[in-house]
């Protein structure tokens, strides 16, 4: 299979001259004071932490006898494409065994760790799973940080449990950018030209539906078979800030939108040289936030399966889809998987992010993003 180069920007030659990076490494000046709070909200800052991490996602969900967390968790020091290692509280899972494999791969940037992260919560009623992809100086920080935190923050909402998971989902990564500036102020973290994509994925077992909540280009799929075609299709639409929509917002809020001669359309504030984002939506970037109209605001979408004929989802950060198209991803999975088996997926995710770590040879020779893949066989799902 071929790369291709589907996120290419408006030149037509970036194709095969881009390195990809989503932040500059110009460091923020005198604004850098607009990120920090007043002293007197630390006592509530370090409330709400502590909230936070008085108990485990497990303790927050409804059945807590048959519900599982599985993550990522940093690792510094791991070589190159090697996979990150696993934490998993709750009830013992083999997830592959249950047609879901991650696999985040370390890139070939020997002067960070993997930046991407990623999570999964399983129960009886639902499953959530979601994918961050970290940038900045310390983008691995805040991909982590967020990956334990947002689970939390819509399990302990109601509406979780409703029909109201739009709303649920959308507050809730609000609310996540506040606590990542909360942890910022408290020096837990440092957020100011540091963030992640967040793209997550609410699977309701019992109505066969998947709500996607989303920002930034960590791209969701949706692999169909139908009529023994097999078929990929982008859940998800990347936040760039060239589109029309995300440069209005921008503008009207202090930032401008530049070309960078290169590949990317990116983000600074008026009469500065930062963030510069290539991205229009993200969480942390406290400084974008702040000066320029980066948003956490998620888009949020919903999709009915067929559950006929949607078989597979994937959910991958932008070390797969930045020279591979749906299509050719399903293909890879598909070719790997006997057809698109369960019991295959550990094989079919290693084998798309090897086909991507190729992919980025081919291209950059030099440069490899981190890459995170996501697999879920969506018929093994239990609908209880």
């Amino acid at each position: 299979m071929g790369c291709s180069s589907s996120k290419s920007a408006d030149d037509p030659q970036a194709a095969i001259r881009r390195k990809r990076l989503s932040v500059s490494t110009v460091q923020g000046g005198e604004a850098e004071a607009k990120s920090r709070g007043a002293e007197d909200r630390s006592d509530d800052d370090r409330q709400v932490l502590e909230d936070l991490d008085s108990q485990t996602v497990v303790d927050l969900a409804v059945f807590k006898g048959s519900c599982s967390f599985s993550g990522s968790n940093t690792d510094p020091g791991k070589a190159s494409f090697s996979d990150k290692s696993v934490i998993q509280i709750g009830m013992d899972v083999d997830l592959a065994s249950v047609g879901i494999q991650f696999t985040c791969r370390k890139g070939l940037k020997p002067e960070s760790p993997n930046q991407d992260s990623w999570c999964v919560f399983r129960s009886d009623l639902f499953s959530i799973y979601a994918v961050f992809d970290g940038h900045g100086q310390k983008g691995h920080d805040v991909s982590q940080f967020v990956k334990e935190k947002l689970p939390k923050l819509i399990l302990q909402d109601p509406r979780s449990r409703s029909s109201e998971i739009g709303m649920c989902l959308m507050d809730s990564f609000s609310k996540m950018q506040e606590i990542v500036e909360a942890a910022h102020r408290l020096q837990n973290l440092d957020g100011r030209l540091s963030g992640t994509t967040a793209t997550l994925v609410f699977h309701d077992h019992k109505n066969s539906r998947l709500t996607t909540a989303h920002v930034a280009d960590s791209t969701a799929a949706l692999g169909k078979n139908e009529g023994g075609k097999w078929k990929g299709v982008a859940l998800t639409t990347d936040h760039k800030p060239n589109l029309p929509g995300e440069r209005a917002r921008i503008e009207k809020n202090g930032g401008r939108v530049v070309f960078d001669g290169y590949a990317n359309h990116r983000v600074y504030a008026r009469g500065e040289r930062y963030p510069g984002l290539n991205m229009s939506r993200c969480i942390g970037d406290i400084l974008g936030h702040h000066t320029c109209g980066i948003s956490a605001v998620p888009e949020i979408g919903t999709f009915d399966l067929d559950d006929g004929n949607d078989k597979i989802l994937l959910l991958c950060s932008d070390g797969v889809w930045e020279f591979i198209t749906p299509q050719q991803a399903l293909d890879v999975v598909i070719r790997n998987s006997d057809g698109g088996k369960a019991l295959h997926c550990a094989k079919a995710a290693d084998s798309l992010a090897k086909e991507a770590w190729d992919c980025w040879i081919k291209q950059e020779v030099h440069v490899v993003d981190d890459i995170t893949v996501g697999l879920v066989w969506l018929p093994a799902i239990p609908q209880s």
